[in-house]
């Protein structure tokens, strides 16, 4: 199998913990989850239903970025769950990995709603779908973006996946 440097991406809710976390296994891949990455100002913001800004995001970001970084020059490949939702966030990504090639989690509002109202345990609440769908802006094709229909099984998404990363 190869090793790459893969996003996954998309608003909260469209799957890309467990995609990602499903296809690094696949792959042998590290996987990482940028929720993890989030100041605790951040995390405080979106439990309390206050929609991230550009300038809360930027270290989340970098810190991401780097994370990327190193992985390229470890050569050891890497899947990272984040949300992406802006191409300049996109731009922030591949800016130490040129390489790197987005996975866009896309599929039907109501889809995505009905999974928060079901998310347990998550600090980011359903009520913030609409500024995350607002925020998105979908990668153009010159972004190096796979596009996977979330409606899709779980299981179906990853074989597909892992059959794009093979070749």
């Amino acid at each position: 199998m190869k090793t790459g440097l893969f996003v996954v991406m998309g608003v909260a809710g469209s799957g890309k913990s467990r995609i990602g976390a499903a296809f690094a296994r696949s792959l042998n891949l590290e996987f990482v989850e940028g929720d993890d990455f989030h100041s605790p100002a951040n995390v405080a913001r979106m439990a309390a239903g206050i929609p991230l800004t550009d300038a809360d995001r930027a270290d989340w970001l970098a810190a991401l970025a780097d994370r990327i970084r190193q992985a390229r020059e470890a050569r050891t490949g890497i899947v990272v769950a984040c949300s992406a939702l802006k191409r300049s966030y996109r731009d922030v990504l591949r800016g130490e990995a040129r390489d790197v090639r987005f996975i866009f989690l896309n599929g039907p509002r109501s889809v995505i709603a009905q999974r928060l109202m079901n998310r347990v345990g998550h600090y980011m609440p359903p009520s913030l779908l609409d500024s995350q769908l607002a925020t998105l802006e979908k990668p153009t094709p010159d972004e190096r973006v796979w596009i996977c229909d979330i409606t899709k099984s779980p299981a179906e998404l990853v074989a597909d996946l892992v059959e794009r990363a093979s070749r």
